[in-house]
């Protein structure tokens, strides 16, 4: 048996994996033989920052050994491996299927984390730009 956690986007085997670990809705932990589990609801999915490594922790605390997400930020990655979990990419699917897909080693392991996201989305890039272009096509 192993104790596998899927980021999803409800609380049931047939709900859509959720492509972001930190900021997904619930996570699965699912026992890989016989189907049983438990949904926790992610507690950082409305947070400013720092999702990720709440995430992390919780699935931590549960004594997961797989992560089966879509992607996962280098901090939560970090914190994931610094506990010896291995993490898993899946393009889409439902959480039953995700399962599946590990059971038959289908899945593709994340060994280095994707790109740092900051928050929730409150980009500061102010959009100066001054379009000065005068199209001189003729």
């Amino acid at each position: 048996m192993v104790k596998i956690c899927i980021s999803s986007s409800g609380t049931d085997l047939d709900a859509m994996v959720d492509p972001r670990f930190g900021r997904c809705n619930a996570f699965l932990i699912v026992d890989s033989e016989n189907l049983e589990f438990e949904a926790i609801s992610n507690q950082g999915v409305t947070a400013a920052s720092g999702a990720g490594i709440q995430a992390a922790q919780t699935v931590v605390n549960k004594g997961v050994e797989v992560v089966i997400t879509g992607s996962v930020g280098p901090n939560a990655h970090g914190a994931l491996s610094a506990s010896g979990m291995k993490i898993f990419s899946v393009p889409s699917g439902t959480v039953r299927e995700a399962v599946q897909a590990y059971k038959e080693n289908r899945l593709s392991e994340i060994t280095a984390p994707g790109p740092a996201h900051r928050g929730m989305g409150r980009g500061r890039g102010g959009g100066r730009g001054r379009g000065g272009g005068r199209g001189g096509g003729r």
